[in-house]
């Protein structure tokens, strides 16, 4: 069978589309089935449990009622938990002990897009090898429905923020006592973007004794800035911080997965903080273990600098979640994450975890008695420098060896196309080139301790790779 889907963004994240144009009622169907079957395959049961939920974007309920009807016509039993995110999802498969999920969510896209994505019994990402099983069978097969007698069932669970919320002070009371967070009285600036992050951050630091001053919190789905977590659409958080007087602001994108902070002067600090306070919580809270910690080899060598600081040591892994989390996972690493904003904690969900990450926040301004701003001051600063190269088709390898022998000297990572650590005069450095899984170019990532210095390395890259 030849698939109708061919425009349809489809990768180990899932499906992506416009919806009414590339995302119809006839894909969610679609896609839907062919989980079930998919899972059955996978897991070995004629009758799959699946948690569903969706992640609060306009015209979601629509979609999950496509979806939920999908899979009790092909046998399925499927809890339902309404508007969750992303990590919430994984939380509830484990709780549930399902055998995995759906969550309709198009991430950080804009408001006209939507999208399905599956999730494991782990709660986690399927690897690629698993997600390309999956997309396989979406573009080739066609999908087993039910007999009427053979029907599954719907299961409403509206508990999915509560049991979230309680797993992630549950994970951090070993590294803070919760009563000693609440006695400092925080005043919080939390923009949850009117999507799914605002019922579960709201319950978090209610229960840490914050004082919350909550933007864009309803449940409208209509997003009233750019959905990605950065500076340029956070303008009117940064401005709430120093008009409450607050002492650190959250920001969570539309499926709660990401979060950046604003310090109390109302400065945007960057996503990459996110992750280097996060890990400097947790090993904050573990002098001695001698632990293991990972990132991708696109983030920032701040995590490196905060490993060195508790003895700790930093596994670097290819790009993309599902490879993160199972090189977490083999290595046995206590927590992990992306620089864009994504902590993973093993302890609460083995997914990017927004809520986490506030909480560990805040362990740390605790245990430290210090503000957002000091804890970053404490951090070696770099500047991170991106950019995309077009590629002729089958040159990509060509490129990178160009950059290889550019940095014949430097140490050399070739998990994911080419990542080399280097020396300048202005202290450390590295840049990770790779090419695109869905377009002919290739991605350039340079780090310094400053932006004219990794400027300077994408310039040195870009001439070595020429036309």
């Amino acid at each position: 069978m030849s698939s109708p889907h061919h425009d349809l963004i489809l990768s180990v994240s899932g499906c992506r589309g416009i919806v009414g144009e590339t995302l119809t009622p006839e894909t969610i169907v679609h896609f839907a089935a062919t989980l079930a079957d998919h899972l059955r395959a996978e897991r070995g049961t004629a009758r799959p449990t699946l948690v569903v939920g969706r992640d609060g974007r306009r015209g979601g309920d629509v979609l999950k009622r496509l979806a939920v009807n999908t899979l009790v016509a092909c046998g399925c039993r499927v809890i339902d938990v309404g508007v969750a995110t992303t990590p919430t999802m994984g939380v509830m498969i484990l709780h549930h002990e399902a055998d995995g999920g759906l969550t309709i969510t198009a991430s950080h896209n804009p408001g006209e897009w939507n999208g399905m994505k599956a999730l494991t019994a782990a709660g986690a990402a399927p690897l690629p090898e698993e997600a390309a099983r999956l997309i396989r069978r979406f573009r080739t097969d066609q999908p087993s429905w039910a007999g009427v007698s053979d029907f599954g069932e719907r299961i409403v669970d509206d508990t999915a923020a509560h049991v979230h919320v309680a797993r992630v002070l549950e994970a951090i009371e070993p590294l803070c006592p919760i009563e000693s967070i609440k006695a400092r009285h925080f005043r919080v600036v939390l923009d949850s973007l009117n999507a799914s992050g605002s019922p579960g951050g709201r319950l978090l630091l209610d229960a840490l004794g914050c004082e919350l001053i909550h933007l864009n919190a309803d449940d409208s789905g209509i997003f009233p800035h750019g959905a990605e977590p950065t500076r340029e659409n956070l303008a009117g958080l940064c401005s709430a911080i120093t008009a409450h007087k607050a002492d650190i602001g959250f920001a969570q994108d539309p499926d709660a997965d990401r979060l950046a902070m604003i310090d109390e002067q109302g400065r945007y600090i960057g996503e990459e903080y996110t992750l280097a306070i996060g890990i400097d919580a947790i090993l904050s809270g573990r002098p001695g273990a001698n632990d293991c910690v990972a990132a991708n080899l696109s983030t920032s060598r701040m995590i490196d600098d905060v490993a060195a600081r508790h003895g700790a040591r930093v596994l670097r892994t290819p790009v993309g979640e599902a490879n993160l989390v199972a090189a977490m996972l083999s290595a046995g690493c206590i927590a992990g994450g992306e620089g864009n904003g994504g902590v993973i904690w093993p302890r609460v969900v083995s997914v990017r975890d927004s809520l986490a990450a506030m909480a560990l926040a805040l362990v740390l301004m605790t245990r430290r008695d210090a503000s957002l701003s000091r804890l970053v001051a404490d951090i070696p600063a770099y500047a991170i420098e991106k950019r995309k190269m077009s590629i002729r088709e089958g040159l990509a390898a060509r490129a990178i060896d160009a950059v290889r022998q550019t940095w014949r000297d430097a140490d050399h990572d070739e998990q994911d196309g080419l990542r080399v650590d280097f020396t300048t005069d202005r202290g450390k450095a590295w840049l990770h080139v790779r090419s695109s899984n869905t377009e002919p170019i290739l991605r350039l990532i340079a780090e310094a301790p400053t932006a004219a210095a990794a400027n300077e390395i994408l310039d040195r890259a870009a001439a070595a790779i020429g036309d």
